[in-house]
């Protein structure tokens, strides 16, 4: 990720942790679980946004850390859980020593990283001998009733959308671990709804980023492609998908 990456990321922040900031806790939740965090544990969350796992981890008693290169994501991780120890890092290049957690995370951001292999390095790094990699992300799209909206907003605008990457797939993250040399113990789906109470919030998530020109041009292709996921109180529920899968670092 680089300089403009962050300053878009932080640029956004705000709005972020408004529209999609929860919308991820099913998953930091079979994660936090099927990594053994508890009282005491040490975990760091590897592009933590606006700290929704370090509050999830607070809330089991465990010692909450959180790295991100966004300067405004750390602002507001900083402010939601004011214990954790929160710095703005790379992926690639976290500021904390060798075997210093339990426990690593990266949830919907290790695709994100420069590199995908330096960042899964780094996160063995930091881990103690025998600690726990815990890895997160959207499944293919063919799961995610988002990707129906996001790919008529880019027909709209004359684009496509991107295939769906390795670690979207099934056994992308298991193969990604082992091949890194650690020992799968926990992977499997987490279904992610998000909801959303009226077209106007839809549109602001959907189109989160653009600006006041865009948005407005962009309401009605948007508004039209959700219209399946649409609720009887005029909201909408948008069902998706999350692949996610555990790991014990060597020995």
């Amino acid at each position: 990720m680089d300089g403009a990456d962050e300053d878009a990321w932080s640029a956004v922040a705000e709005g972020w942790a408004e529209l999609w900031g929860p919308f991820a806790d099913p998953v930091r939740r079979t994660l936090l679980t099927a990594a053994a965090v508890g009282p005491g544990t040490r975990v760091l969350d590897v592009g933590c946004g606006s700290g929704e796992l370090l509050a999830q981890v607070a809330s089991l008693g465990g010692q909450a850390a959180g790295a991100d290169p966004a300067p405004g994501m750390v602002a507001l991780a900083r402010a939601q859980v004011p214990g954790a120890d929160v710095r703005v890092a790379a992926a690639e290049a976290l500021p904390w020593d060798d075997a210093r957690f339990d426990v690593v995370t990266a949830v919907n951001s290790l695709q994100l990283a420069a590199s995908t292999a330096g960042a899964l390095a780094e996160a063995v790094r930091v881990a103690v001998p025998g600690g726990r990699v815990a890895l997160a992300s959207w499944a293919e799209g063919a799961l995610n009733d988002l990707d129906v909206v996001e790919r008529a907003v880019a027909a709209a605008a004359g684009e496509d959308v991107p295939p769906d990457g390795p670690l979207r797939e099934a056994g992308g993250f298991e193969a990604l671990l082992a091949g890194s040399g650690l020992t799968v113990v926990a992977a499997g789906l987490v279904e992610v709804p998000w909801e959303v109470p009226d077209d106007t919030t839809l549109v602001r998530g959907v189109l989160l980023g653009e600006d006041a020109e865009g948005t407005e041009s962009g309401h009605r292709t948007v508004v039209d492609a959700a219209r399946p996921f649409r609720t009887e109180q005029g909201g909408y529920r948008l069902v998706n998908a999350f692949r996610y899968a555990v790991a014990v670092t060597p020995g």
